[in-house]
């Protein structure tokens, strides 16, 4: 399909609205891709849970990381940082409600600094492993980071 730069711009006030709705976009794909497989890592124990949803990271992560690349940098530049910022608080909200529910197997009693620590670890590590480190993209590689990442972060909740 091809079409005129200004053809675009009938449906797009500017380039900035476009960036904007390619980061909707893209920000549902991610959600679709791991929404229904977390759901199951609520009932998980912490270290099986924790290892899930540091691949269910990764696997958000792959969700075009070309596009994803380019969008981290554009993010930015349109001013659409309040939507990304209620994506997070969404992924915040989600794991803390993890840790309520495993209380009794972690040692934290501060349950929103320990999700705000967890969730930036891992979305830390993920993210520049994904989209700056595709020598880190083998699945044998991604693995091993998935576990060393678990590890890390269930040792700072169980400690």
């Amino acid at each position: 399909m091809s079409f005129s730069v200004g053809s675009l711009y009938q449906y797009f006030p500017g380039k900035e609205a476009l960036v904007a709705a390619v980061i909707e976009r893209h920000q549902l794909q991610i959600v679709e891709t791991v929404r229904g497989e977390l759901a199951e890592v609520l009932t998980q124990p912490v270290e099986k849970g924790v290892r899930r949803i540091v691949a269910l990271a990764v696997k958000a992560h792959r969700v075009d990381p070309k596009l994803h690349r380019v969008l981290a940098e554009q993010i930015p530049r349109v001013g659409k940082l309040e939507e990304l910022e209620t994506f997070s608080r969404e992924n915040y909200a989600i794991f803390r409600t993890y840790l309520e529910s495993r209380r009794d197997e972690i040692r934290i009693d501060n349950l929103e600094l320990a999700s705000f620590v967890c969730v930036t670890t891992i979305e830390a590590l993920t993210h520049n492993a994904v989209l700056h480190h595709p020598k880190m993209l083998p699945d044998e590689t991604m693995e091993a980071l998935i576990d060393e990442a678990a590890r890390l972060v269930t040792g700072y909740l169980k400690g």
